[in-house]
């Protein structure tokens, strides 16, 4: 008989789920169990049809994910667990040291990246106002949220640690959203840099954690391309419109949110860029409307939400696309560059391309590609897990 005390739960997969993880893929779907004996968020022994042990993995038993293996290891027992997990956030934090990010604001951990299903780890400010901001996506880690904080308490130093789990991907999962302090002592503002450029972040009510942190090299990709008269569309608290600011003679900051256009209005100010005039208002309307007025600008970014949520929404979701990148096109001068970005896992590089290319033809522009990027560093993508790869950003060229 099975012994909890003596053993971890099992689970066995089939064939094609086997076959999945050998070829470096960590998930394996529900469709590919064909026997378990584990309860929501314990950490299993992976099994093979024919009764091989093939490593560990946490189960779920609400999503369709319901196995995220962690590797050939054979992991048993809190205190086997609680190495693991530290051994792997000190190898994330010790990645994140070797990149020498220039800001106070960077993702220490980034789940199935960093052998850590489900986790995110974001840190916010510097020194002894340091503050971490957790999400524990999955059952297993929200299971493990108390281990996970006090290891992030021993090796970060932080005032205060949030735990962010409000986002809608825990339904999936079964579990429930909230916002709450489980360590120390959360500021509502939090003052940090990126680059030369200062925040004031609010981690309880901002997008993500707080920050947009995946946008931060491209921010500084920006600045390289900026120049003349730019328009920053979707400019949440003015990311890209500030670091432009320093080599454009205008920018335009777009967004449809109130509450984003006074954030980006207060840090034009708090950083002395008065050449930014931040406007509400829909994007799409207000580029149809440059447009119509003759309106030309030197430098372009598109940075929208991501408008395809699901596989579902991909057609839907490449029309928007097409549509912003055409009337930019079509507003962008001779000899200037549109930064446009997708952050859709489900809209594939191959298929912004083609978007792009639509979008060219229709404006009836000449356009290059000047360079190809991602998210930054601190979010790296995991070579066989394409879902990894959901931010991509093209810098154009319009030739005429």
């Amino acid at each position: 008989m099975y012994d909890a005390r003596m053993s971890p739960p099992s689970v066995t997969i089939s064939a094609r789920g086997a076959e999945r993880l050998r070829h470096g893929h960590p998930w394996i779907y529900r469709s590919d169990i064909r026997e378990s004996s584990a309860e929501p968020g314990d950490l299993v022994r992976v099994m093979s049809e024919r009764g091989r042990p093939l490593g560990s993995g946490f189960w779920s038993s609400e999503s369709q994910i319901s196995l995220r293996f962690l590797g050939q290891e054979d992991v048993a027992g809190e205190r086997a667990e609680r190495a693991m997990l530290t051994a792997r956030i000190e190898a994330a934090l010790a990645f994140r040291q070797s990149l020498g990010i220039d800001a106070t604001a960077w993702r220490a951990v980034n789940a199935e990246s960093d052998r850590l299903p489900g986790l995110i780890v974001d840190v916010y400010g510097d020194g002894a106002g340091r503050v971490v901001v957790m999400q524990a996506l999955t059952q297993a880690m929200d299971r493990r949220m108390k281990m996970v904080g006090e290891i992030l308490t021993q090796l970060l130093t932080p005032v205060g640690i949030l735990a962010r789990n409000d986002q809608k991907v825990r339904r999936l999962e079964g579990l429930e959203e909230s916002v709450a302090v489980v360590a120390g002592d959360v500021p509502d503002g939090i003052e940090v840099r990126e680059g030369p450029v200062s925040y004031t972040v609010d981690v309880r009510l901002g997008q993500k954690t707080g920050l947009f942190l995946d946008q931060r090299e491209n921010h500084e990709a920006a600045s390289r391309y900026a120049r003349g008269r730019a328009l920053d569309a979707f400019t949440y608290n003015g990311g890209f419109a500030l670091r432009m600011a320093a080599r454009c003679e205008s920018v335009l900051a777009l967004d449809s949110s109130a509450a984003a256009v006074g954030a980006t209005r207060a840090n034009a100010e708090r950083n002395g860029a008065g050449n930014v005039d931040a406007q509400e208002g829909n994007a799409f309307d207000i580029l149809r409307e440059l447009e119509i007025a003759r309106e030309r600008f030197d430098t372009i970014v598109l940075d929208p939400p991501a408008f395809a949520k699901n596989k579902a929404s991909v057609e839907r979701a490449a029309a928007g696309y097409k549509e912003i990148n055409l009337r930019a096109l079509k507003i962008l001068t001779p000899g200037g560059c549109l930064m446009t970005c997708t952050c859709s896992y489900h809209m594939r590089e191959e298929l912004f391309h083609q978007v792009l290319e639509e979008a060219a033809a229709d404006a009836h522009a000449t356009v290059t590609v000047v360079e190809k990027r991602a998210q930054a560093r601190d979010h790296p993508i995991l070579l066989n897990v394409p879902e990894t790869h959901y931010l991509k950003c093209f810098v154009l060229r319009k030739l005429s």
